[in-house]
């Protein structure tokens, strides 16, 4: 039973993304960048992540968030697991959006060539969220 939802079977597919706590993080990080291409069933997003065909800022931020988004689910659930208390949802996606911000700040400040805009591009797709929430 997964810990994260606790309405159905844990499997990967589940816990990425189809489980109802942990798509609503994947929707909050990826829904602004993959517009309508979102998806939260996994067979497609490893499809998404796989072609080339996206802008390089656009395919490395779906990239970054599919892996801190994974990394931070697979410890909630393991913290959960080992009795711990779970986080709130607004929390995790805070703390993922957070971590992705860092990384993305910190290859703008070394002055990666192509990586230029790539934390203003994250931000714009963050306002694109705020702007259809209002409507």
């Amino acid at each position: 039973m997964c810990v994260l939802c606790k309405g159905a079977a844990e499997t990967r597919n589940h816990l990425f993304y189809e489980c109802s706590f942990t798509g609503q993080i994947w929707e909050h990080l990826t829904k602004g960048i993959l517009g309508n291409s979102y998806t939260n069933v996994w067979s497609e997003i490893v499809t998404l992540i796989s072609k080339c065909s996206r802008e390089k800022n656009s395919l490395f931020c779906i990239r970054y968030a599919l892996q801190a988004s994974i990394h931070t689910i697979w410890r909630e659930r393991n913290k959960i697991r080992h009795g711990e208390k779970p986080l709130p949802l607004s929390k995790l996606k805070k703390l993922i959006d957070k971590g992705v911000r860092n990384k993305l700040s910190l290859m703008r400040s070394k002055g990666l060539k192509g990586r230029e805009t790539i934390l203003q591009f994250w931000f714009e797709t963050r306002l694109q969220i705020a702007i259809e929430r209002m409507e």
